[in-house]
C-alpha cells in the first residue's frame, strides 16, 4: 500500500513521499513534467504509469493534484466542493506589463459557462439548451455534407499529397460553426483569427507579454464583434444560434445581454478548435490501425463508433483544471481549499478498471463511459454538434478517398497541458 500523503496548512505543499513510494516489488515511479516533449508527443505510457502508481497524486512539479483514475475523476466531476472557476489563476499568469489589457478580458471569461459552478452555471446553460439538443443540431446534417464535399473538392484532390489538418480538420468546423453562429462569410478571417488568439490565452500557449497582449485584445475584439452581431439580429432576425436564442425571449429575462454575448465568445472559441482536433485524431487513429479502417469502410455505420472510440483513446482534450472550493477527502488524501486539481481524462479513459484492453483502438468496442465530453453538470453542451460534424466529415472523407493513407509516420503535437492537437497530418489523398 502506498504511504499516505499529509498536507500541511500551506496550500499545495505536502509531507511524505510524492514521487517514489511504491509497493514492494513494484517498478519505481519517477514523476515527469507533462510538457516534456517526449511526454507531450505520446503521454499515454507515462499517464498509465502515474495512474497505476497512485490515481490521486500530489505533484510538487505542477503544484497540483493529478487525478488519473476513472472512478476518481468521476467523483471529482460530481463533487460540488470542486470548482470550475479558474479565471483567477489565468489572470495571475498574465505578465505585469500586460495587466492594463486584462480587466475587461477576464470579465468576459467570468461569464463563460465553463468557468462557473451551479447554480450560476445551470442558469447560463439553460439559455442554449434547446439550440444544442440533438434534434435541433440534426437539421445541419445536409449543410455539413455539402460543405465537406466542397472543401474536399478544392483541397483534397485524389492522387495529391497534403496536410489534412490545414486542408480539412481546421477549416471545415470553422465554416460550420461560423454558419451556425450566424457569422457572415466576409467576417470569417478576422473572426477566426481572434478565436485562435483567445485559444492561446485559455489553453496556455501565450507565454510572452506580447502574446498575452494580443490574446487579451483579441478576446475584447471578439466580444465587441459578437455584441454588434446580437444587435443586428434583434433588428434582422435569423435562424442561426443567435437569432434562435433571441427568439426564445430569455435574453433580458433569465440572463442579461452582456452575459449572453460573453457566453457567445465561449461558443465561438470552443467549437472549431475541439472539433478540428477530433477529426484529425480520428483519421490518424484509423490510418494507424488498418483493420479498424477496413471495418469502417465495410460498414459505414461504424463511423460514429470510431468517433466515440477516438474520444476515449486519443481525444482532443487531455484534462480539465479545477480548484478545491473547500477542504475534502479523496482516496484518503486531504485536499485543501484553494488546491488545484488536474482531472486527467486522457488517463481515466484508459483505466483498465473501466475499459478492457484500454490501449487498443477498437471501433467495435461498443458504448463506453468515456469522459471525453466531460460528465455531469459540465458535460459538453456542444457534444451533439461536434459529433455531427466529426462523423459527417470522416464518413465523406473515407467514402470518397478510398486510397487515403499516411504520408509520414512521424507526427508532432502542439505543446499543451489541456489539448491533444496535431500540428499537421501529412496524407496522400
Amino acid at each position: 500500500m502506498n504511504a499516505p500523503l499529509t498536507l500541511t496548512a500551506t496550500t499545495g505543499t505536502t509531507t511524505g513521499a510524492t514521487t517514489g513510494t511504491t509497493a514492494p516489488g513494484a517498478p519505481a515511479f519517477t514523476e515527469r513534467y507533462l510538457l516534456d516533449p517526449v511526454i507531450n508527443a505520446d503521454p499515454y505510457g507515462y499517464l498509465n504509469a502515474l495512474r497505476d502508481h497512485r490515481p490521486v497524486h500530489h505533484s510538487r512539479m505542477h503544484n497540483a493534484w493529478l487525478i488519473t483514475g476513472h472512478e476518481q475523476v468521476m467523483r471529482c466531476l460530481r463533487d460540488p466542493a470542486i470548482s470550475a472557476d479558474r479565471v483567477r489563476p489565468l489572470m495571475d499568469a498574465v505578465p505585469q506589463g500586460a495587466r492594463e489589457d486584462a480587466e475587461r478580458a477576464f470579465d468576459i471569461l467570468s461569464r463563460w459557462m465553463v468557468f462557473n459552478d451551479p447554480p450560476q452555471h445551470r442558469r447560463l446553460r439553460q439559455v442554449f439548451q434547446e439550440q444544442f439538443a440533438a434534434r435541433a443540431i440534426a437539421r445541419y446534417r445536409g449543410f455539413v455534407e455539402r460543405v465537406t464535399r466542397t472543401v474536399l473538392a478544392r483541397r483534397a484532390v485524389p492522387g495529391t499529397t497534403g496536410d489534412l489538418v490545414a486542408d480539412i480538420a481546421r477549416p471545415l468546423p470553422s465554416l460550420v460553426f461560423g454558419r451556425w453562429l450566424g457569422v457572415p462569410a466576409a467576417d470569417g478571417p478576422s473572426f477566426w483569427y481572434w478565436n485562435a488568439r483567445v485559444g492561446d490565452l485559455v489553453l496556455g500557449a501565450a507565454q510572452e507579454e506580447r502574446e498575452y497582449r494580443t490574446s487579451l485584445r483579441s478576446l475584447v475584439s471578439l466580444e465587441d464583434y459578437l455584441g454588434d452581431l446580437v444587435r443586428r439580429r434583434r433588428s434582422e432576425p435569423g435562424e442561426d444560434l443567435i437569432g434562435s436564442v433571441l427568439a426564445d425571449g430569455r435574453v433580458g429575462d433569465t440572463v442579461t445581454e452582456e452575459e449572453f454575448v460573453g457566453m457567445l465568445t465561449q461558443m465561438a472559441f470552443a467549437g472549431g478548435e475541439t472539433t478540428g482536433n477530433l477529426i484529425a485524431n480520428a483519421v490518424l487513429a484509423l490510418l494507424r490501425n488498418p483493420a479498424e479502417l477496413a471495418a469502417v469502410r465495410e460498414d459505414p455505420e461504424l463511423v460514429g463508433a470510431a468517433i466515440e472510440e477516438t474520444m476515449r483513446y486519443d481525444g482532443p482534450s487531455k484534462m480539465s483544471i479545477r480548484g478545491a472550493a473547500r477542504d475534502l477527502e479523496l482516496d484518503g488524501h486531504t485536499i485543501r481549499a484553494g488546491d488545484r486539481l488536474f482531472l486527467v481524462t486522457a488517463a481515466a479513459n484508459r483505466d483498465p478498471a473501466r475499459f478492457p484492453d484500454p490501449d487498443v483502438f477498437s471501433v467495435r468496442r461498443g458504448k463506453t463511459p468515456h469522459l471525453g465530453f466531460g460528465f455531469g453538470a459540465h458535460f459538453c453542451i456542444g457534444a451533439a454538434l461536434a459529433r455531427l460534424v466529426a462523423v459527417t466529415v470522416v464518413d465523406v472523407l473515407l467514402r470518397e478517398h478510398p486510397d487515403l493513407r499516411l504520408a509520414s509516420r512521424e507526427h508532432t503535437w502542439q505543446p499543451s497541458l489541456l489539448n491533444r492537437s496535431l500540428t499537421a497530418l501529412p496524407v496522400h489523398y
